[in-house]
C-alpha cells in the first residue's frame, strides 16, 4: 500500500504533463491552421507587369465577416487615407440580352502600384478584385520583400472594384458629398468594406442593395456611389443623400457611372458619361470583348491607372494598366456554375 500511494503523484504529474503537451498540440495545429491562408496568400505574390501590377492569390478566413458584424470607427483609418480625385473614373454595365454580360472600368487617381487579388473565403463567395496599393503603404514598390508582404493581408479590406463567382460586379466613383444616414442600430463599414460585403455574399443585384441596406457606410475621404452589375442583365447605381440611400435602376440593357449624383438635378456636364452612354446607346448595351476594351479606352484620362473588363457570364478578365492598351493581361475567375 506504501508503494502505491508513493507512485499516484508521479503519475498525476504524467497526466498533466500529457494533458498539456495536447493543448500545446492543439494549439500549434490550430494556429498553422489560421496561418495557411495567410502564408499561402503572401508565397502566391507574384508581379505581372511593371506599372508595377502584382497578382496575389487568398484562398481561405480573412475573419470579415467578424470584421463586419461589429462594423469600424473611422478615427484609428483616418490618416491612412487620402483624397480621391473627384473628377475621377467611369464605369459601365453592357447588358444586351442573348450576348456576354460586360461591367468596365477606368480608375482614374495619380498612384503607381496596383494588386490583382483572388479571394476565395470558407463562408462566402470566391471573387476577383482590383485594390491601390498605396493604401496599403506598398506605392510604387517594384518588388515586395517578404518583411511588407505582411500589409498584404489587408487587401481584401481596401477593394476598389471586382466581381465575384456569380457574376457580380461592384465599382465605386467619387461624387460630391451629400446628407448620409446614419442608423445607430446598423454597422458601420467603410466604402471599399462595402463593396467587399458585396462581393463576398451577393448573388445578384437585388442581394447587393439588401446587403447595403443594413449598414451604414463612412467615406474613407472622398464620398462615392456604387455601381453594381450582374450576370442576369440588371445594374443599379446606389448613392447616400438626404438622409437616405437612393436606387438608381437600369431602364435600358446598359448603364453608365461616373462622378455626378444621378438623383440629383440638374445633371453637369462629362464629356466620359456622354461618350459611354452615346456608344452603348447606339449599340442598345450590345459589346464585344475588344469594343468594349475599346470604350474603357476612349474615356480613359491621363490619370488612368487601371482599365478592367470584367466578362460577367465568363468570369474572364482583361486589365491594361497605365493606359497601355497594347498590353492586356487576360485572367479568369471560374463562375459558379464551373467551379466543383
Amino acid at each position: 500500500m506504501k508503494t502505491a500511494k508513493k507512485k499516484r503523484p508521479h503519475k498525476l504529474r504524467k497526466r498533466i504533463l500529457a494533458a498539456l503537451l495536447f493543448l500545446l498540440l492543439m494549439g500549434l495545429i490550430t494556429l498553422a491552421v489560421l496561418l495557411y491562408g495567410p502564408v499561402t496568400a503572401m508565397a502566391s505574390l507574384e508581379k505581372v507587369d511593371d506599372f508595377p501590377l502584382y497578382v496575389m492569390r487568398y484562398k481561405g478566413e480573412y475573419f470579415f465577416d467578424f470584421f463586419a458584424e461589429r462594423g469600424v470607427e473611422w478615427g484609428p483609418y483616418q490618416k491612412a487615407y487620402e483624397k480621391l480625385n473627384p473628377a475621377a473614373c467611369t464605369s459601365f454595365a453592357a447588358l444586351a440580352p442573348g450576348a456576354d454580360a460586360f461591367f468596365g472600368r477606368n480608375f482614374d487617381w495619380k498612384h503607381r502600384s496596383a494588386l490583382l487579388l483572388f479571394t476565395d473565403p470558407p463562408n462566402g463567395y470566391a471573387s476577383v478584385s482590383m485594390v491601390d496599393l498605396f493604401y496599403l503603404g506598398l506605392e510604387g514598390l517594384q518588388e515586395i520583400p517578404w518583411a511588407r508582404r505582411v500589409n498584404l493581408l489587408g487587401s481584401p479590406y481596401a477593394t476598389i472594384d471586382g466581381m465575384n463567382e456569380h457574376g457580380v460586379a461592384i465599382a465605386q466613383n467619387a461624387v460630391p458629398l451629400r446628407n448620409t444616414p446614419k442608423d445607430p442600430d446598423r454597422p458601420t463599414l467603410l466604402n471599399s468594406q462595402i463593396a467587399r460585403l458585396v462581393l463576398d455574399h451577393a448573388k445578384d443585384v437585388d442581394e447587393a442593395l439588401t446587403l447595403i441596406g443594413q449598414y451604414n457606410i463612412e467615406f474613407a475621404d472622398t464620398p462615392v456611389h456604387f455601381h453594381i452589375a450582374d450576370a442576369s442583365g440588371k445594374s443599379a447605381i446606389v448613392e447616400y443623400v438626404n438622409g437616405g440611400i437612393s436606387v438608381i435602376r437600369d431602364d435600358k440593357p446598359w448603364q453608365v457611372s461616373t462622378n455626378f449624383l444621378f438623383s440629383q438635378a440638374p445633371r453637369p456636364d462629362c464629356w466620359r458619361y456622354d461618350k459611354a452612354a452615346r456608344s452603348l446607346g447606339d449599340s442598345q448595351g450590345s459589346k464585344s470583348a475588344d469594343e468594349a476594351m475599346s470604350l474603357l479606352q476612349s474615356t480613359s484620362q491621363d490619370s488612368t491607372m487601371w482599365s478592367i473588363l470584367y466578362n460577367l457570364s465568363t468570369g474572364e478578365i482583361r486589365l491594361a494598366m497605365g493606359r497601355d492598351y497594347d498590353q492586356v493581361h487576360a485572367f479568369k475567375l471560374k463562375p459558379k456554375s464551373h467551379r466543383r
